[in-house]
């Protein structure tokens, strides 16, 4: 019975310092130097992914279950940015959903443009902006999916693609340049790239039945890159090999130190007490730079966050759902006169993350998914008014 006893109150014990643990892990960010704002019900809606669009739903604990996948095979929201903009003009969105097609966000009004041809059995991504106009990236995990290593795919090199550009008006994507035009390697895939503004460097993947190889370019278009399609951007490209080294210090994470004024001005307050990784894009950009905040001896786990530096405002969204903004969206005054404003988004549901957004004029579209190491379970985005949320607060 003492045995008993003793195991009974080490097991509450342990249950009780679990439960803690997990309750502090759930735990909002702090948000000093920043007003916090909580959304309303009245204030937002849920989306959903299906196979084939996506679908209006009450919470994601609702959402059909999907069946778990690595990443680079599930239905999400893999990258998403604003287009570049004035104080004055209305700002367009754009999100890449994997496996399924392009999402277009014109304030409130939310468009799918699907195409099964160009985004089934390939992982897409690496959203950015030339010109204002969005161009993003395709190519198939070999490791995941074995469609790549069939006889007529490997001999159709029209089929591995590697960068295309959506036309919002005709809401089409299209192939700008394959990765023949840039490797006399057969069965190639471009399966990630760099954009620093001015020159592209690329992380090529080479499949064979009995081992892949890794071999790395840069280049340079010689022609307006977005005048260039597959058949005619031979000869039209720059190319120099580089190597392994290269491409890391093109990917590599800064010091939090180093990041941008309006990040340390819209991060102040917690930026020195919480350590976190934050992914910043620039509207209508290239590639995002990334910065850790590095703690010393701190035992909290690490978040993620990604942020945007648009004309008039800039913010950051953690993983957790606290949003930080500052300036002043399209057509309306500054906010607090150029202080943050924490948003509190809806708590997710365990298991849940929030991994990308956007705003576009003045609603704000946040991307979340099921996530498990590397695999991605349900996902979709949700959609909130800040017209009603801000300004009709006059903060």
């Amino acid at each position: 019975m003492k045995i008993f006893k003793q195991a009974l109150i080490l097991f509450l014990s342990f249950t009780l310092v679990l439960f803690c643990s997990c309750k502090k892990k759930q735990e909002q960010i702090p948000v000093q130097n920043a007003i916090a704002v909580e959304i309303t019900k009245a204030n937002h809606a849920w989306y959903y992914f299906s196979n084939t669009n996506y679908h209006l739903v009450d919470r994601p604990q609702n959402t059909p279950v999907q069946a778990e996948k690595p990443w680079t095979e599930s239905i999400r929201i893999s990258s998403a940015n604003n287009e570049a903009c004035t104080q004055n003009s209305d700002s367009k969105a754009f999100a890449v959903v994997n496996r399924l097609g392009i999402l277009s966000f014109n304030d409130d009004v939310i468009s799918l443009s699907p195409d099964t041809s160009l985004f089934t059995d390939r992982t897409a991504g690496n959203l950015v902006f030339l010109n204002n106009v969005p161009v993003f990236s395709v190519y198939k995990s070999a490791f995941f999916n074995d469609t790549i290593l069939a006889p007529d795919y490997k001999a159709d090199k029209s089929a591995h693609l590697f960068l295309l550009q959506f036309d919002s008006t005709a809401k089409i994507s299209y192939p700008v340049i394959n990765c023949n035009n840039i490797t006399d390697k057969s069965n190639s895939e471009i399966t990630d790239f760099y954009w620093n503004g001015l020159e592209w460097c690329c992380s090529i993947k080479t499949i064979s039945d009995t081992r892949n190889e890794f071999s790395y370019v840069r280049f340079k278009p010689l022609n307006p890159l977005l005048s260039l399609s597959p058949s005619t951007a031979d000869n039209k490209l720059e190319i120099t090999e580089c190597d392994a080294d290269f491409f890391r210090n093109c990917r590599v994470h800064y010091n939090y130190s180093d990041s941008p004024d309006r990040i340390k001005k819209l991060l102040a307050g917690f930026d020195t007490k919480l350590p976190f990784i934050i992914e910043v894009k620039n509207a209508g950009g290239s590639s995002p730079r990334i910065f850790e905040n590095n703690i010393s001896g701190s035992t909290e786990k690490e978040l993620n966050a990604k942020a945007i530096l648009s004309a008039s405002w800039s913010a950051a969204l953690f993983e957790d759902g606290t949003l930080f903004l500052e300036g002043a969206l399209p057509g309306k005054h500054i906010l607090r006169s150029g202080k943050p404003v924490a948003i509190r988004l809806p708590k997710l549901p365990v298991g849940f993350v929030y991994s990308d957004f956007v705003i576009s004029g003045t609603t704000l579209y946040a991307a979340w998914e099921e996530s498990s190491f590397y695999k991605t379970g349900r996902a979709g985005f949700l959609q909130v008014n800040l017209e009603r949320t801000l300004y009709s607060r006059m903060i």
